[in-house]
């Protein structure tokens, strides 16, 4: 599963691109989804490349995710509780580990947003016009999206 976290604005946003961040439902900076590994989103995180950070996501930062930055409809926080009754998992982290080998799904928590309103990065970015591999942010981050995730928490 990737996580997919959006950094650049919409200003002279080719359509396509455009279009391809509406579909991945990431329409503001900061904001983060979690995607499945196949053909087709991989298609479209290569055409956001310039736009975006993505990267598979390991089941503590997942589950710190939900926990820290899960949202319900009418904005209210994603709790033990909620997860106790709705998902039939025990705490975060379970429920992680069931979302990442592929037995659950984060749609089975009824209201559970589909998009993380992140912090910005504590110490700020390494830059957001250079690609990961030439020093800054953008693109593959392959297992280092998770040190992102947390910079963002």
């Amino acid at each position: 599963m990737y996580a997919v976290i959006r950094l650049r604005g919409s200003v002279n946003l080719k359509p396509q691109i455009r279009d391809t961040l509406i579909s991945l439902r990431l329409n503001r900076i900061n904001h983060c989804v979690l995607v499945e590994d196949n053909p087709h989103y991989r298609g479209m995180l290569q055409v956001a490349k310039d736009y975006i950070a993505f990267g598979t996501v390991d089941a503590a930062t997942l589950a710190g995710l939900l926990e820290q930055r899960g949202e319900l409809d009418g904005g209210k926080r994603l709790t033990q509780e909620y997860l106790k009754e709705n998902a039939k998992a025990k705490g975060f982290q379970e429920f992680a580990e069931k979302v990442l080998a592929g037995k659950a799904k984060l749609s089975d928590l009824p209201g559970l947003s589909p998009v993380f309103r992140l912090h910005p990065p504590r110490h700020g970015h390494r830059g957001i016009l250079k690609a990961f591999r030439a020093g800054g942010e953008l693109g593959a981050h392959g297992d280092d999206i998770n040190q992102l995730l947390h910079k963002m928490r």
